[in-house]
């Protein structure tokens, strides 16, 4: 059978590895120009080449984002990056606007993909988008499941793409002039100030410094404040849809959170595709993704829950239960002590849990702490210290280590 892809983000070289070394099949990522995602570091052309490297070598592949909305001064230098890119073996472009798509075609055979901020939403124009020469096109996010299905059904011979996990826009398809006028932030030159998730209040122009909520909530309106998306309950009902791309979002946010997120996809979706007739959604999956900050979550728009104030996020505030706080480095199977790199202050005698790749965690007491000169310590409080302690169980090195805030 042929799988599904599941196509996460990378916003430098240590989230590349992550994301492919927990699961998954492919990475979208920006360099240094023509992508959406300023906030997020990026890669040179020297660091992609490494990441397309390490794909490669495991059978994975690479996207490069070529989304932004382009004025006539910003395709200067895009003939010759997009040959650096097909020269480095990227094995696609993923872009918006049709200026770049005729640059793109009319100088390299790298595939194209349509981004989500195409606006895509009916068979039409996917077929007008694989007449044209695009191999793949990312749906806009406002469709609903059985519209999703309608366009697998009626189109054949182009990928089809959608998210289904992550930080949702509240314009249409993410082309968005808020930040741009109230900061002048544009982003759909990668460069959002996410204005809508800022506190709104109505002031009566007659009655200055009175605030009055346009919600009845003591914090203020959020009425532009989108709940995050996660489809992981869904994964069936996503697959029998035809969908060939699962997209996660995120080129900035943590290693840990894409190592938390892309795990349960990846489980969710093997389980499946081991016994399709029986597959039973295991609601573990979705407590592991809640183990990462995020905030309240929403299905968007595939059952239409979007469409009313279910979608909307009534506070600002991430939720944030555990703190990532460790990475194994290596096990010594011998003396049964693992070696850690520190990411948050950990005691002796703390009580954490240790996930990896496609398992289970499990929880551990730690005990008998040593720094790596053997000395006995209470505590690894400096930044990415190295330390070991025992544990009786075996572990393998990036396995990732959380603990419960209190």
């Amino acid at each position: 059978m042929n799988k599904v892809e599941l196509l996460a983000p990378a916003g430098d070289l240590e989230k590349l590895k992550t994301a492919i070394d927990y699961g998954a099949d492919a990475v979208y990522l920006g360099g240094e120009a023509f992508g959406l995602r300023k906030a997020s570091k990026n890669f040179p052309l020297e660091t992609m080449k490494e990441g397309v490297e390490y794909a490669h070598a495991r059978g994975k592949t690479v996207h490069v984002t070529l989304n932004i909305v382009p004025h006539d001064g910003d395709f200067d230098g895009l003939e010759d990056y997009v040959k650096d890119l097909e020269s480095i073996g990227v094995d696609a472009v993923i872009v918006s606007d049709p200026g770049i798509f005729q640059r793109v075609r009319s100088i390299s055979k790298i595939p194209i993909h349509m981004s989500t901020q195409g606006s895509i939403t009916n068979s039409d124009t996917v077929k007008f988008w694989r007449d044209l020469g695009a191999e793949r096109v990312v749906l806009a996010r406002e469709l609903s499941l059985d519209e999703i299905k309608n366009i697998v059904d009626t189109v054949d011979g182009i990928d089809i793409e959608t998210f289904v996990h992550g930080a949702m826009c509240m314009s249409y398809s993410g082309r968005c002039l808020l930040s741009n006028y109230m900061t002048g932030r544009d982003a759909n030159q990668g460069d959002c100030a996410q204005p809508c998730r800022y506190k709104y209040h109505l002031v009566e122009e007659n009655r200055p410094g009175e605030y009055f909520p346009i919600d009845s909530t003591e914090e203020g309106s959020f009425i532009l404040n989108s709940k995050d998306l996660s489809m992981i309950g869904h994964i069936d009902e996503l697959i029998e849809a035809g969908i060939r791309s699962f997209k996660i979002e995120g080129r900035v946010k943590s290693s840990y959170y894409l190592a938390t997120v892309i795990r349960s996809y990846r489980m969710a979706i093997d389980a499946y595709y081991n016994d399709p007739e029986h597959y039973v959604y295991d609601e573990k999956l979705f407590e592991e993704i809640q183990k990462v900050s995020h905030r309240d979550f929403t299905t968007g728009f595939y059952f239409g829950e979007a469409k009313d104030t279910r979608g909307i996020s009534n506070s600002t505030t991430y939720i944030r239960d555990y703190d990532f706080v460790g990475v194994v480095l290596d096990y010594d199977e011998e003396n049964k002590r693992v070696t850690i790199e520190q990411r948050n202050r950990l005691f002796e005698g703390d009580e954490v849990e240790i996930f990896g790749p496609g398992k289970d965690y499990f929880l551990w007491t730690i005990e008998d702490m040593r720094d790596e000169d053997g000395e006995p310590i209470e505590v690894a409080n400096k930044a990415r210290q190295i330390f070991t302690a025992r544990l009786d169980r075996a572990v393998e090195a990036k396995d990732m280590i959380r603990k419960k805030i209190d």
